[in-house]
C-alpha cells in the first residue's frame, strides 16, 4: 500500500523561473477573458479580450506585488497561488466595478471558479511533477 499523497504539499515549490510563472498567470487571466467572451458570442479580437482581462491583470500585478513584498520571491507554491487567486479576483472585481464594468453575482462566482482552477491548479500540477 502506497503512503504517497496524490496531492503535492501546499508549500512545495514550482521549479520554474519567475518570468515563466508570471507568463503562465497572465495566460490564465487572458484565457478567462477570451473564453468568457466566446461563451457570450462576443468579439474575440485582441483589444476586446484585453479590455475584459485588464482589470484582472491589474489584480494579478497587485497579487505579485503582495507576494514579492512578503516573500521576496515569485509565487511558486500552491499556498502562494491561493494568495495570487484571491488578490487577482478581488483586485479585478474592484477595478472592474470602479471602471463601470459589471460585477453580477454569477460573474463573480464563475470568475472565482475559473481563476482558482487555473491560478492554483497549474501550480498544483507543476509542484506534483517536480516532486
Amino acid at each position: 500500500m502506497s503512503t504517497t499523497s496524490p496531492l503535492p504539499h501546499p508549500t512545495r515549490l514550482v521549479r520554474l523561473p519567475a518570468a515563466a510563472i508570471a507568463a503562465i498567470d497572465v495566460v490564465c487571466v487572458v484565457a478567462f477573458a477570451a473564453i468568457g467572451r466566446g461563451n457570450h458570442g462576443e468579439s474575440l479580437g485582441l483589444a476586446a479580450i484585453l479590455g475584459v482581462a485588464a482589470p484582472f491583470l491589474v489584480g494579478l500585478a497587485a497579487a505579485w506585488a503582495v507576494t514579492y513584498a512578503s516573500k521576496h520571491a515569485a509565487p511558486r507554491s500552491i499556498r502562494q497561488g491561493v494568495l495570487v487567486w484571491i488578490v487577482t479576483l478581488a483586485g479585478g472585481m474592484s477595478v472592474r466595478s470602479m471602471s463601470g464594468g459589471g460585477t453580477a453575482f454569477a460573474f463573480v462566482i464563475v470568475s472565482a471558479i475559473f481563476l482558482s482552477l487555473t491560478l492554483i491548479g497549474w501550480r498544483a500540477i507543476a509542484a506534483r511533477r517536480s516532486a
